[in-house]
């Protein structure tokens, strides 16, 4: 199959969001409530995890696609629940969950090399301002 590069990167740079956004660990301090910013967290951390175990090589973008539009959702919902108290790293989350979120609905429409190194930049960008506030996030969950 020719597209077998671009699916790889695709994967790879998904990967990479994965490894950026596990990187502030999880899970209640023993507080009784955990403050819906750590739920939303979670979420895209047990997102993040599918993503990782899909078998992109014998299933193709088939097995990310509902994964992506999942981590979308989570990372739209996250920026929301952090933007109360981490208002800055929310509002910079935000905007590069919609620069993703604009790349992968291109690279479903016609996934060349191009659009599918676009997702790889955008992901990049989503991995940055998701460690940005995950940084935040350790002394709060």
């Amino acid at each position: 199959m020719h597209r077998t590069p671009g699916l790889v990167t695709f994967a790879t740079a998904l990967c990479v969001l994965a490894a950026g956004a596990g990187c502030a660990g999880g899970g209640a301090t023993g507080a009784s409530a955990e403050p819906a910013v750590c739920e939303s967290f979670a979420a895209v951390q047990n997102t993040v995890t599918h993503i990782k175990d899909a078998n992109v090589s014998e299933n193709g973008l088939t097995a990310l696609r509902p994964y992506v539009s999942e981590l979308i959702e989570q990372l739209t919902q996250l920026a929301a629940d952090a933007k109360a108290q981490f208002g800055q790293q929310a509002d910079q989350l935000r905007a590069s969950v919609d620069v993703l979120s604009t790349s992968v609905d291109t690279a479903r429409d016609n996934p060349d090399l191009t659009n599918l190194g676009a997702v790889r930049q955008a992901v990049d960008g989503v991995r940055d301002t998701a460690r940005a506030l995950a940084d935040s996030l350790k002394n709060t969950c």
